[in-house]
């Protein structure tokens, strides 16, 4: 199902699947795809998801630590902090990128569909990691 994340700023992305499908206006995208289920995060700004560049937060389990880094914003590591195979595993599983750098991030049509969504005072509201809501604060 094709779906439409909007915030009050940034515009919006429609995702299909894992990928980006396009780029636009909420009114341009529901316009060009009238059956997209919409998600609207109020209060927020739209963007790019981050690479998380330090030490993973700590938690009681590889997965866990994984989910915070999701709840931050992020859906990419650095090969040196993601440093067992327990932390490579839960990443590989929950779609985590592991880089052997931190690099830009963009949002374009295509890519792989990797978004967040940032209130006023930068705290993570929404992650989407390939295509899936992983992470939304109410």
């Amino acid at each position: 199902m094709l779906t439409i994340h909007a915030a009050d700023e940034g515009g919006a992305v429609a995702v299909a699947g894992t990928r980006v499908a396009a780029v636009g206006s909420l009114t341009e995208l529901t316009e060009r795809f009238p059956d997209a289920r919409v998600r609207q995060w109020p209060g927020g700004v739209l963007g790019p998801a981050r690479v998380h560049d330090g030490p993973l937060p700590d938690a009681p389990t590889p997965r866990e630590r994984i989910h915070a880094v999701l709840k931050e914003g992020a859906v990419a590591v650095l090969e040196e902090h993601a440093d067992t195979a327990e932390l490579r595993a839960a990443a590989a599983r929950n779609d985590v990128l592991v880089l052997p750098s931190t690099r830009p991030t963009t949002i374009t049509e295509n890519a792989r569909a990797d978004l967040a969504v940032f209130d006023e005072k930068g705290e993570c509201m929404a992650t989407v990691c390939a295509g899936r809501l992983v992470h939304r604060r109410r």
